[in-house]
């Protein structure tokens, strides 16, 4: 039972855990709070009781869980719980999504991309709302099949010399973009749109080993190449130009003697997967917070 639920929540065992006490505490305090008022209603009738205790439960019960998640730490999950809920219940129309809309743009195999949603899965104030993907066989696009994420497949003539998608991206509420893996150059139309509001995380030290080309084992062959002692990542914010926009965060690793391109990757990798997510987080929101 406990790995089918975790599975189904995508959740660890511990949380799993976590989440089915607040399910029966939440329960509980609902049936002795629906039976409280009831009391103090005075009803009679035993189908006017039956009613009136059904109704109330059923209002009382969310914001019981709610209030019990917190103690808990489950306050994401039942958020994003009980909107499914209501989405199942016809009720979707009457649930605003608040939270800020992303897209997330991705060439490959997704990683970073998976890193990013896993990590926003329960977010209270930011979601991922879209995948965009140019290559119509990438991985990245199973992961967001499996994560019941939209996708949008774009083509060169109309992201370079057309409107780059901005109606798109507007019609889907996107305020905010992530750049996991992209290999295409951001054009101005949608640099322009997103003003201050699309990153982008590189594989080396910028200024070091930055502009075209200079992307994967390409960007880690000319780190060794050029004897450095070090590398790392930088994520910056992107405008028209390669890996050009104002810094953002960084973070180093040595280059060991014997390194090749796809061990000193796989040491970038963790790194990426370590610090994009969280400083994604943190300009996300403090970009909501000056807009």
């Amino acid at each position: 039972m406990f790995k089918g639920l975790q599975q189904k929540w995508k959740v660890s065992g511990l949380r799993v855990l976590l989440i089915l006490c607040t399910f029966a505490i939440g329960g509980s305090l609902t049936g002795i709070a629906g039976r409280y008022i009831m009391g103090a209603l005075g009803i009679n009738a035993t189908w006017l009781w039956v009613i009136v205790y059904i109704i109330i439960v059923t209002l009382i019960w969310p914001l019981a869980v709610l209030v019990i998640s917190i103690p808990f730490g489950q306050f994401r999950f039942f958020i994003s719980y009980l909107k499914k809920m209501g989405r199942r219940m016809g009720l979707g129309g009457a649930i605003v999504d608040n939270r800020i809309a992303v897209a997330v743009f991705a060439s490959g195999a997704g990683s970073n991309a998976a890193r990013m949603i896993e990590h926003f899965r329960q977010h209270p104030n930011i979601r991922i709302a879209l995948i965009v993907c140019n290559k119509p066989g990438a991985g990245v696009l199973d992961i967001a099949a499996k994560a019941g994420i939209p996708t949008l497949i774009i083509e060169k003539e109309r992201f370079f010399r057309g409107d780059a998608y901005v109606p798109v991206f507007r019609e889907a509420g996107i305020s905010f973009i992530i750049l996991a893996g992209f290999l295409w150059k951001v054009p101005q139309a949608l640099t322009g749109a997103f003003s201050g509001a699309i990153i982008n995380i590189h594989p080396a030290l910028l200024p070091n080993y930055g502009g075209k080309g200079m992307y994967g084992r390409f960007v880690h062959e000319a780190v060794l190449a050029a004897g450095d002692p070090e590398s790392g990542i930088t994520i910056h914010f992107v405008d028209e130009h390669y890996d050009h926009g104002a810094v953002i965060f960084q973070a180093r690793c040595a280059v060991m003697q014997n390194d090749t391109a796809d061990s000193l990757a796989m040491r970038i990798h963790q790194l990426e997967h370590q610090h994009y997510p969280e400083q994604a987080e943190k300009v996300i929101l403090n970009t909501r917070h000056h807009s």
